[in-house]
């Protein structure tokens, strides 16, 4: 047990979309032993505009968020591979081309010490049940730009009662931000693809650790009459690891 604070932004796709992502994440830094607390006045980190090409306007969106975040002591853990990737590598140069040095500099220091949620619960002995057959999906932000393959995995298989269902794990799904939106007709093709990988594995749930990436998969797989729960893994841990 731990008895460090930690910083939760739940990042505004969680509360927008799937608000109870963000309370599961706080109950199950409690239980490690971790003093958590929300950065106030948090709300967006910019990636939509940052990923159409508008540097000065993402950097506006972020600017309230980078403000709460810096001001905030200890680790900052964020629920989402591409929400954590956007303050940890691109937060610098997006300030810097927005023409906002002070926050570049902020910004900088604070990379260090934002962590995506499985790299922070990835630390500790996880004790709890799980009894279900899992395809775990791997976001390209965290796989590709974090390099985060092997915390949510072994979160994932230090579970009771998880068998994990081979599938094109780590196979974009297509939901890609901006992308499904400006280009829908192959982002259904690409979720399809995945979805089609599992090839009769027939899982109890597909988990991972981006709520977009698992809302456009779950969009998809209810479209196509595939009953299969599809869950955060903070919201698994959780009920994993409830008392009684």
């Amino acid at each position: 047990m731990t008895e460090a604070s930690v910083v939760l932004f739940p990042t505004c796709v969680v509360e927008a979309v799937r608000p109870a992502v963000g309370r599961a994440a706080r109950r199950v830094l409690e239980r490690l032993g971790y003093r958590v607390r929300e950065a106030r006045r948090a709300t967006c980190c910019g990636q939509p505009a940052w990923n159409a090409g508008f540097a000065a306007e993402a950097a506006r969106v972020a600017a309230t968020t980078c403000d709460a975040l810096a001001r905030a002591d200890g680790v900052v853990c964020v629920p989402s591979g591409s929400c954590t990737t956007m303050i940890r590598l691109y937060w610098p140069e997006m300030f810097r081309l927005a023409g906002d040095p002070g926050r570049a500099d902020a910004a900088a220091a604070l990379a260090g010490r934002v962590r995506e949620f499985s790299e922070v619960v990835a630390g500790h002995r996880i004790a709890g049940r799980f009894d279900a057959a899992v395809a775990q999906h791997r976001s390209c932000h965290m796989t590709r730009e974090l390099g985060i393959v092997a915390q949510p995995a072994a979160v994932l298989d230090a579970l009771d009662g998880v068998r994990r269902v081979p599938w094109a794990e780590d196979l974009c799904c297509g939901f890609g931000g901006t992308f499904s939106i400006k280009q829908p007709e192959i982002a259904v093709a690409m979720a399809d693809a995945k979805i089609d990988s599992l090839q009769g594995a027939a899982p109890d749930a597909v988990v991972g650790c981006d709520q977009s990436c698992l809302a456009h998969l779950e969009g998809r797989m209810r479209r196509r009459g595939i009953g299969v729960a599809v869950r955060h893994l903070a919201e698994v841990l959780d009920e994993a690891m409830e008392p009684g």
